[in-house]
């Protein structure tokens, strides 16, 4: 019986491999309109849009989530901003990025005239969404933050969620900002920024991380003491943050950073594999199955991360696990994965962007592709190739 699964998984990934290998061209665009260098998407109905660069970065730091080629003249995010729209930028993928490229390029050169460019970056970042009562950053809304209707801030008011996918990749996206700097020489700069980011870690620590339920939450900052008349003049609120208890996937994430500690990653593990919250046959559920909001309703714009099956999702906890020790469990993750996508592909044709948790029949946005290659990064990392995160 073993022997038969271990075939089987072989066989899908080397089916995958091919795939991919067959399909990589999709993805691989060339100039147009505003967008001036070669560029990838993810593939399906997302032709023409890019998430990562710096070519359409404004003077005050502000670089837009996301870049589309459409009816108008430059960005549309930037076009909003310029108006005085204070709209999310860029998630904290930029310097992580850079160090990606420059580790696997062994050239780091490339970058230096953008040095201005990353400082800027962070301090529009801080200018316009951290709160300092809490030490945490904040999304502007939850239009184009990665998970687009995550009800910890779907619906939510305006920079009212520190939401812990948010501020786990900002501490990875401030150690990688601190190696670029020390490559050229800032050492002070780099220090800075490693200085930075321990804080955030403890300001994770101490309002995002929940003794009682052993999970890390995003958390409500619109925390203040509200008078009126002469109520209220007694003892005010002292607490910085509401944590906002809805299970989601990327409570898990703070392992993927490393931030988590020995014993809150072990209390998570049980979570991940819990088949009444986040356990799937396919890897885990994007939320708690239990929680009120679940639902796997086909949608786009939001896309659904209320319960469907999302690669990135399943690699982001893969990596986790390993990152703590806990290889067993990252390769269940993997074969569940695998499983799923080469199911797919021998069915279909094709892969889907997100799939069902109880069927693994795909959902929606068919010709997909973008981090579904995650799934043989899993297969990679298994057999001992380093991870696809930069080294320090």
């Amino acid at each position: 019986m073993e022997y038969e699964k271990k075939e089987q998984m072989k066989h899908y990934e080397e089916l995958l491999r091919t795939f991919f290998t067959d399909h990589t061209k999709d993805v691989m665009k060339q100039p147009r309109s505003f967008i001036r260098y070669p560029f990838i998407d993810p593939g399906s109905i997302y032709d023409g849009n890019v998430w990562n660069f710096f070519d359409h970065q404004l003077e005050d730091g502000y670089i837009p989530m996301m870049i589309e080629v459409a009816d108008w003249p430059e960005p549309y995010l930037n076009m909003r901003h310029k108006e005085g729209v204070l709209m999310n930028m860029h998630k904290p993928f930029l310097c992580t990025q850079i160090c990606l490229i420059s580790d696997y390029v062994k050239d780091y050169t490339w970058m230096e005239e953008n040095l201005e460019g990353i400082r800027k970056y962070f301090a529009c970042y801080d200018r316009n969404y951290y709160y300092e009562n809490c030490g945490l950053y904040v999304w502007r809304d939850d239009i184009m933050i990665g998970m687009d209707n995550d009800p910890a801030t779907f619906g939510r008011p305006p920079f009212s969620t520190a939401n812990i996918f948010l501020n786990s990749f900002m501490c990875v996206e401030l150690a990688a900002a601190a190696k670029i700097f020390r490559t050229f020489g800032q050492k002070e700069e780099a220090a800075e920024l490693l200085k930075k980011r321990e804080a955030l870690i403890q300001s994770i620590q101490s309002e995002c991380w929940d003794k009682r339920d052993q999970f890390f939450y995003s958390v409500d900052v619109d925390i203040k003491t509200r008078k009126y008349d002469w109520f209220h003049q007694g003892l005010g609120v002292f607490w910085k943050t509401l944590p906002i208890k809805v299970r989601v996937w990327s409570g898990f994430i703070p392992m993927y950073a490393g931030i988590a500690t020995e014993e809150q990653a072990a209390a998570m593990v049980k979570h991940i594999f819990d088949d009444t919250t986040f356990g799937s046959d396919y890897g885990l559920t994007t939320l708690a199955k239990d929680e009120k909001m679940f639902d796997l309703s086909v949608t786009n714009n939001p896309s659904n991360w209320l319960g469907p099956i999302w690669l990135v999702a399943n690699y982001v906890v893969f990596r986790g696990l390993m990152n703590y020790g806990y290889r067993d469990e990252a390769e269940i993750i993997c074969e569940r994965t695998l499983t799923l996508l080469g199911r797919d592909l021998e069915k279909s044709g094709c892969l889907y962007e997100y799939y069902d948790p109880f069927t693994g029949e795909p959902i929606m946005n068919g010709g997909f592709i973008n981090w579904n290659v995650l799934a043989v990064n899993m297969a990679d990392e298994l057999r001992g190739k380093k991870p696809m995160s930069f080294s320090d």
